[in-house]
């Protein structure tokens, strides 16, 4: 795509944490810095991804079906690390190109979840390829100014996920039971939300504890409904561990997980954030 149709969606992507309305509203997108191949310039890129877990998200060089690899593609074969705006963190990621048998599993997931991937294969006689994005193990860089609005957008951004998963599993229908990469969005979140919670418990909560020792019942009441969403979680992971799973059952489960984590990120909003600003 041409540098003047992507850099309204790069502003608008930066400036709202990854939301962004047109063709992409409500889509799963990053934002993929490669380093040009034969420039050395960086280059920023708009693309769709589907998460692959343990800090790895695949990301499919379709080109719309065109004849010839998306330019970011021939980029990160001459410069395999690239730099991924995750709309809430920044990281710095190792792309591997799947073969093979891996690639056609990984592709095969995607078809599964949006026909549209296998209507641009069809468009095409080259094998378009996946690519799978390492995250290289570092401190987070959030996109943010300042904590409160770090931790807003990290809440914003497993609201929009499970969202997204709702209307993924509902849109599925229960023939042929759920999808594949239904399966690892579910595990993919449910292991964010773990990260994230271990992060407040061993790091944030403590710091606010020491300087705000009047947030004791507020901190008491958080660490409770961390381990009431931990059971949830596993709850979760439980049912679509299950090969034969009804995507019906899968999504009382993520309904049941998002209407307990919504009232917890709100309390801790209301509670927390003031006192990160203060």
């Amino acid at each position: 795509m041409p540098n003047d149709f992507n850099q309204p969606i790069i502003e608008e992507f930066r400036a709202n944490h990854g939301r962004v309305g047109g063709w992409f509203e409500g889509a799963r997108l990053l934002l993929l810095t490669t380093t040009g191949a034969r420039s050395g310039k960086p280059h920023t890129t708009p693309v769709g991804y589907l998460p692959d877990g343990d800090g790895r998200v695949l990301v499919i060089a379709s080109a719309a079906g065109a004849p010839q690899h998306p330019a970011w593609y021939h980029n990160l074969l001459a410069n395999p690390r690239v730099t991924v705006e995750s709309g809430v963190f920044t990281y710095e990621a190792d792309a591997t190109v799947l073969q093979g048998e891996e690639r056609d599993r990984a592709f095969a997931r995607a078809v599964e979840t949006d026909p549209g991937w296998a209507e641009y294969q069809a468009k095409t006689s080259r094998v378009i390829p996946v690519v799978a994005l390492t995250e290289v193990p570092g401190p987070p860089h959030f996109n943010a100014a300042s904590m409160s609005e770090a931790i807003k957008a990290v809440h914003d951004a497993f609201r929009h996920e499970l969202a997204l998963i709702r209307k993924e599993i509902a849109e599925s229908g229960t023939a042929g039971g759920l999808a594949t990469q239904l399966r690892v969005n579910c595990l993919t979140v449910c292991q964010g939300l773990h990260n994230h919670h271990t992060g407040e418990d061993t790091m944030l909560f403590p710091m606010l504890a020491d300087s705000h020792p009047g947030l004791a019942p507020v901190m008491d009441r958080l660490k409770q409904e961390h381990e009431q969403i931990a059971a949830l979680l596993a709850d979760l992971k439980k049912a679509v561990s299950d090969e034969e799973a009804d995507p019906r059952h899968v999504l009382g489960e993520v309904e049941r997980l998002t209407d307990e984590l919504e009232a917890h990120l709100v309390y801790e909003e209301e509670h927390i954030l003031p006192m990160l600003d203060a």
